[in-house]
């Protein structure tokens, strides 16, 4: 993760019979695709940045089971879920930050009937929770003036009914937030949740993160801001099918904060 960046697994703070703040749920995405991992290590400037004491699971993080929840295999989700739980509980972990909406769903709203009880926050809330108490501080000119539009991720939104703290966090960057006509509660999905990032689209006239960029371009953006590494994949490819690689950016928010610290 480059020398400027100081990460401490649970680990090491148990070695020191410490606690951290906050557990960083790194996700599958974040830690193995290289776009995504460009947005840990954004998160993590951040926290760098806040003195946030902070956490991650390093090697003994595992995949939260959401996909296979998603494509129908309950009992593999249920045997993943319980490995992590199982850890989790073992670190006595009460707090868990993450930048993947599919896993701070999962952690959030069904680890708990396993026995699998934390305070599941997402990064953009972290972030805004983070500047609300002064920890962090954004000069606020890098994005200013430029044209902004925030795609929400549908589990972030419709399953979980977070709109504001994104769209506050992002006005802190002086950014002029422009909103495309399906946003919040009709919001279109990028196309690739319920594991339907691991298929390929079934027939129609239109891939769905085509349609969805398509949206976004009609706000005439400067940048599509994304709080989900997942949205992040599939609004980047809609950017280059309506060839505006060029013009347009697909940026997460923690990227667009990590640049205006």
């Amino acid at each position: 993760m480059g020398d400027q960046l100081r990460v401490k697994t649970m680990q090491q703070f148990m070695a020191e019979g410490k606690q951290p703040e906050i557990l960083f749920w790194v996700g599958s995405a974040g830690s193995y695709d290289d776009r995504a991992k460009k947005i840990s290590r954004a998160f993590v400037k951040l926290l760098n940045k806040a003195n946030v004491d902070f956490a991650v699971l390093g090697q003994e993080e595992s995949s939260t089971g959401d996909v296979a929840k998603r494509a129908g295999n309950e009992f593999l989700f249920q045997m993943q879920a319980m490995m992590n739980i199982e850890l989790l509980n073992g670190y006595e972990v009460k707090r868990i930050v993450t930048c993947d909406p599919h896993s701070f769903n999962t952690l959030k709203n069904e680890y708990p009937s396993l026995g699998g009880i934390y305070d599941v926050v997402h990064h953009t809330q972290y972030l805004k929770e983070l500047l609300d108490q002064g920890r962090l501080t954004l000069q606020g000119e890098t994005y200013k003036g430029k044209r902004v539009t925030f795609h929400d991720p549908c589990y972030l939104g419709r399953a979980n009914a977070v709109y504001e703290a994104p769209r506050e966090v992002l006005a802190k960057t002086n950014a002029d937030l422009v909103e495309m006509k399906r946003h919040k509660t009709t919001a279109l999905c990028c196309g690739a949740g319920g594991a339907q990032m691991f298929k390929e689209p079934e027939k129609g006239d239109m891939d769905i993160n085509v349609l969805r960029t398509k949206d976004a371009l009609e706000t005439n953006p400067d940048i599509i801001a994304t709080g989900c590494p997942y949205c992040n994949t599939m609004m980047t490819d809609g950017i280059k099918a309506h060839e505006k690689e060029d013009s347009v950016a697909v940026l997460d928010v923690a990227e667009l904060l990590a640049n205006s610290i």
